[in-house]
């Protein structure tokens, strides 16, 4: 099934205030030391994101790890975006399961505090892409 230009809008939007959402919850995971649960915020923000970029562009996925490597396969081997970001998304991915079915390792702030600004970043390039 595919989708028409509008619905495609309409999810693009819809997944673009998800990640931001997301994002609001940051400060208070980080007052609260909640390093697994900010880990997994961050993750679903990027997730999202990305997400609104592969509907934008007609790209359909069906795991997290097809977004992974569709992202990397269009957007960073093309140059669109850096290895470093791609290095990101697939970073908090493995944080993110770490953290949440590990129950002998936790996330550490020395670890997840540094990737908050370029994962803010990644997004906000996300949607100017978007925004053309």
């Amino acid at each position: 099934m595919s989708l028409s230009d509008e619905e495609r809008r309409i999810m693009v939007e819809l997944e673009l205030e998800r990640a931001e959402k997301i994002m609001l919850q940051f400060p208070t995971l980080v007052e609260q030391k909640y390093w697994d649960t900010l880990v997994n915020r961050m993750y679903y923000a990027v997730f999202h994101a990305v997400s609104a970029l592969l509907i934008h562009n007609t790209m359909r996925v069906h795991t997290h790890k097809g977004a992974l490597i569709v992202f990397n396969k269009e957007f960073v081997r093309t140059g669109i975006f850096t290895v470093e970001e791609g290095h990101l998304f697939s970073q908090l991915e493995g944080l993110r399961e770490r953290g949440d079915y590990n129950c002998f390792i936790d996330t550490t702030e020395e670890e997840i505090v540094p990737l908050i600004e370029p994962l803010k970043a990644l997004i906000e390039k996300i949607k100017r892409i978007i925004a053309g």
